[in-house]
Formats: structure tokens, C-alpha cells, sequence
């Protein structure tokens, strides 16, 4: 067991990142070099690139996609110097003979997941936007396919034993993945403003004239920055779970995600199912928080991915963990009250244990610890000022995720930032805003932040709703008719009205009847 590994491994889970798993598809098509910079003329589509069938699994192995893909090779350094790398490309063609000319280019969370894994467990919400337009994915330079960076940080699948991590552990961990990359790869050159070249690289090598993108989380601040370096390339873009460019991503992870909690445990005693059977989670969380801080609980129980008996020491980080990733989906969330609830009530661990294992066990491998290192340790970290240790210390978080990140940032070099990279956005391109009013990351005040500079714009805040609104009832809808028709301030978007938050569970049998 590597202490230092899992903490550096749930920081960099708590940073930022979507709730999505990873498919695992078949192995990436034989490369087709092609250069970087070459720009063919318009409407030649798919010139300068081969593509090839593939398939993108989803998660579940339930479903396969067909689509089509095709590598390009670009200079790992933008100065031209050096090993080249390569990007992984998937094309959905749309069905349409009629298609528009302008694709929809997705830009994932993270940082750190590939564009085709989020892709391919959120497919059906693109489903009637990929009937008239192409869907692009290309996985960011250091994710998914395109030249991974990646360190095993738990490699033998075990969790924590309850214990603190030691500072020394973690400066371990840290430097052991940073020199086994760097051995073959300059970290240095994954950051947004080298990976912006790479997309316009990517638009001239498939002769598209302009086009439209999607932004999830951190990938809302790439599309931002795509905006800001090529404005005419773009159609619209649309922001869910929006990072204003301003904001250096650190503290306030914890005092964010204490606010979305205690929103959730508001709509559970304004539900009467739940608070009679509950009364108010938040002190029994309070409670549980601090008898495990205090001491683990050993909780034997069978794996609920694999069915293999598991001992667990659970502790307080362990409880943090699931409050934090419960908190990105209204449907997970409705857990929460009914497992600390047994737990504080029954010293019956095995809820909150399995949701643990399941969380864990479904980003584990989704996120390249290296690209993201070298993100947040150039474009975040370096600009956090005074912390306030003090308020931290009120939150379930408290400040691990954030002392952790700093240590593991000052081994790790840091990489070009644009100049204006910080610069407040002003443009006039049609943007479409999503947030959920309990998003635990990304919060709708971050997206009312970024809305200043748009001349053209709308924010739509789901309520009930956490990080990342595409699982909202007829948001397909909704972004099809803005690719269709971006004009924000005219889209019709009263389906989302229609929506109910989901009743929580007041028994581990379920909601009520």
C-alpha cells in the first residue's frame, strides 16, 4: 500500500474532474502523420487525415458506438523542437445527408480524462445534435489516447488503512511518478495554452471552415481559451459546469462542496419522508466526522464490483470521499442521508463503505495523473494566495486536498501560460451556460462570473442538480435546438422546468412508494 499515492490520487479527484467511467475500446488506430500546421483549404474535410472504422464502448459494456478514427502527429514542444506526439481523433459522422458544415468539437473534465471515454457514457445526450452536425473527440494531448500521461497511484487496488498520510509520503509519490515521466515526455508542454494549438491543428487538418463546442468542467476553461486564441473559428460554445478564467482552482474546492452539501441535506428536510426519518443529516454527518477522526471503523464486506470479500479501515478521509463524489449527481446524493443514517445510528459501515469502493473503483484509471499535474500545478496552484486554514478546517475536506496539491506542485515543473490566460473573456459568440445549483466544484456563482464578459449569452441553473447537467431530462433537446439556432436569449429551454428532483431513500430498500 502506497499512502502517499491514494492521497495524491483522491486530491487529484477532488480538484476537479466529471463523475463519468472510462469505456475500454479497442486499441488505438495505426498512425497517419500529418503536419500539425498545414491548413487545407475549406470545405475540404477530412483531407489532411485518414480516417478508419472503430467503436467506442460504453462503460458498462452494455452498448459499443461506431465511429471513426484517425491520429494526427503534432510537435510535443509547440517551438517545433523535438519528439512529436500523437493526438487520438474520433469522428460520430452524422446520419443527416444534409449535414451542417460546422461539427460539435466535446472537450471533457479533468483535467485529465479523455474526450472519448466521457464521450462514450454521455453519448445519448448528443444524440439529436449528431443527426445534423459531425461530433468531434479529440483526447487532449497527455489523455485517453493521445499520448497519456499516466502514473499508477494505487497499484495494487487497495485503500487507505485509516491513517493520516504522512507529508514525506506524499513528496514520495509525487516525484516517483513525475521521474517516470519525464524519462520519455516534457511534462512541461500539457498545459491549456499548448493544448489550444492542438485543437486548431485539428480543425485545419479536417477542413472545417468554423465550429461549435462543448465544454464539461475544466473543459469549459479550454473552450474558453479556444474562444479567446481563434474567435472566428468559432460558431457557439456551450459551458456546463463553467470555470471562469480568472479562477485559480485550490481552496475554495472545500468550502464549495461544504455549500452544495448542506443544500442537499436542505431538500432532504423539505422532503417529510426524509426528515421524519432522518431528522437533520447534517449533524448526524457532523457526528460521524468526528468519531472517525478519532478512530476508524474496520468494515468487513464483499465488494460490490467484484463480490470478493474486502476489509476496510474507514476513516474520516474515507467519509470526506463519499460526501465529495455523492455530491456530483442528484441521483447519487439521494444515498447519502440512509447511509450515514446507518451508520451513526446502527455502526452499520457496509452503505458508505460500498459507495466508496464503487466511486473509487469508477474513476479509477479514468484520469491521467500526469496531464493533470502539469495543469493544475502551472495554471491553478501558483496563483492561490493566503489560505484560510481556519475555514478550511470547518469543512469535511478540510485542508489535506489543498496541502496536498501544493506539495505535489512544488516537485512538478511548470508549463507555458499565455499571457492572458487569466484575462476576463469578452466576446460577442453565442454562449450557452449550464450549472446546478448543487454542484459541488463548479458552482452557479463561477458561471454568473464568466457571463460578464459575453455579449451574448444565457445561464441556465438546474435546480436539485449537481456537476454536469447532460443527464437532465430533455437537455438533448436543448442542445440541439442551440446548435441548430444559437441565439441564446430566444431558446426555448421550459422542458427543464418540467424536471423533479429525485425522492430520497428513507430505507435501503429505497424512496418511498
Amino acid at each position: 500500500r502506497s499512502p502517499g499515492k491514494l492521497a495524491l490520487s483522491l486530491a487529484m479527484l477532488g480538484s476537479l474532474g466529471l463523475a463519468a467511467c472510462s469505456p475500454r475500446g479497442p486499441a488505438a488506430p495505426p498512425a497517419v502523420a500529418a503536419d500539425g500546421t498545414a491548413t487545407p483549404a475549406a470545405g475540404t474535410a477530412s483531407a489532411a487525415l485518414t480516417f478508419t472504422p472503430c467503436m467506442l464502448t460504453h462503460p458498462t459494456r452494455l452498448m459499443s458506438l461506431k465511429a471513426e478514427c484517425a491520429t494526427l502527429e503534432v510537435p510535443e514542444n509547440p517551438s517545433g523542437e523535438g519528439r512529436r506526439i500523437t493526438l487520438s481523433i474520433v469522428r460520430d459522422t452524422a446520419i443527416s445527408e444534409r449535414k451542417a458544415p460546422d461539427p460539435l468539437f466535446i472537450l471533457a473534465g479533468g483535467p485529465g480524462m479523455g474526450a472519448q471515454e466521457m464521450y462514450a457514457g454521455t453519448a445519448a445526450a448528443f444524440g439529436r445534435s449528431g443527426r445534423d452536425r459531425d461530433i468531434i473527440l479529440v483526447d487532449q494531448r497527455g489523455t485517453g489516447r493521445s499520448t497519456p500521461l499516466t502514473c499508477d497511484l494505487d497499484p495494487d487496488g487497495e485503500l487507505l488503512d485509516g491513517r493520516e498520510t504522512k507529508p514525506e509520503e506524499i513528496d514520495t509519490a509525487a516525484r516517483a511518478c513525475l521521474d517516470k515521466l519525464r524519462a520519455k515526455h516534457d511534462v512541461r508542454q500539457y498545459t491549456t495554452s499548448v493544448a489550444v494549438r492542438d485543437l486548431e491543428a485539428v480543425r485545419q487538418a479536417l477542413g472545417y471552415p468554423s465550429i461549435n463546442l462543448y465544454g464539461i468542467s475544466y473543459g469549459t476553461r479550454v473552450a474558453q481559451h479556444y474562444l479567446r486564441r481563434h474567435p472566428d473559428r468559432v460558431r457557439s460554445v456551450i459551458l456546463d459546469g463553467v470555470v471562469p478564467p480568472g479562477l485559480a482552482l485550490g481552496p475554495a474546492i472545500a468550502t464549495d462542496a461544504e455549500a452544495a452539501l448542506a443544500r442537499i441535506f436542505k431538500r432532504c428536510t423539505a422532503q417529510p419522508a426524509c426528515r421524519s426519518a432522518f431528522g437533520d443529516p447534517t449533524a448526524t454527518y457532523r457526528s460521524l466526522l468526528a468519531q472517525l477522526r478519532a478512530a476508524p471503523r474496520e468494515v468487513r464486506l464483499p465488494d460490490p464490483r467484484t463480490g470478493e470479500p474486502r476489509t476496510l479501515r474507514f476513516g474520516h478521509r474515507h467519509l470526506a470521499a463519499v460526501l465529495r463524489l455523492s455530491s456530483y449527481s442528484a441521483a447519487q446524493a439521494t444515498l447519502l442521508p440512509v447511509a450515514l443514517h446507518e451508520a451513526a445510528t446502527k455502526d452499520n459501515f457496509t452503505p458508505l463503505a460500498s459507495s466508496l469502493l464503487m466511486l473509487h473503483g469508477s474513476l479509477e484509471g479514468s484520469i491521467a495523473t500526469g496531464m493533470h499535474y502539469s495543469v493544475v500545478c502551472s495554471e491553478d496552484i501558483p496563483f492561490v494566495g493566503d489560505v484560510d486554514r481556519a475555514r478550511l478546517g470547518t469543512t469535511y475536506m478540510g485542508t489535506e486536498m489543498i496541502d496536498t496539491l501544493q506539495r505535489a506542485c512544488a516537485a512538478w515543473p511548470r508549463g507555458p501560460v499565455d499571457a492572458d490566460f487569466r484575462e476576463p473573456l469578452t466576446t460577442a459568440v453565442p454562449v450557452l451556460l449550464l450549472s446546478g445549483a448543487d454542484d459541488p466544484v463548479t458552482p452557479p456563482a463561477y458561471g454568473e462570473a464568466a457571463l460578464r464578459g459575453l455579449a451574448d449569452a444565457r445561464h441556465l441553473v438546474l435546480a436539485g442538480e449537481g456537476h454536469g447537467q447532460l443527464g437532465a431530462p430533455c437537455m438533448d433537446k436543448v442542445l440541439r435546438d442551440f446548435l441548430a439556432a444559437p441565439a441564446p436569449a430566444t431558446l426555448d429551454a421550459k422542458c427543464l422546468d418540467k424536471r423533479s428532483s429525485p425522492a430520497f431513500f428513507t430505507s435501503l430498500a429505497g424512496p418511498p412508494p
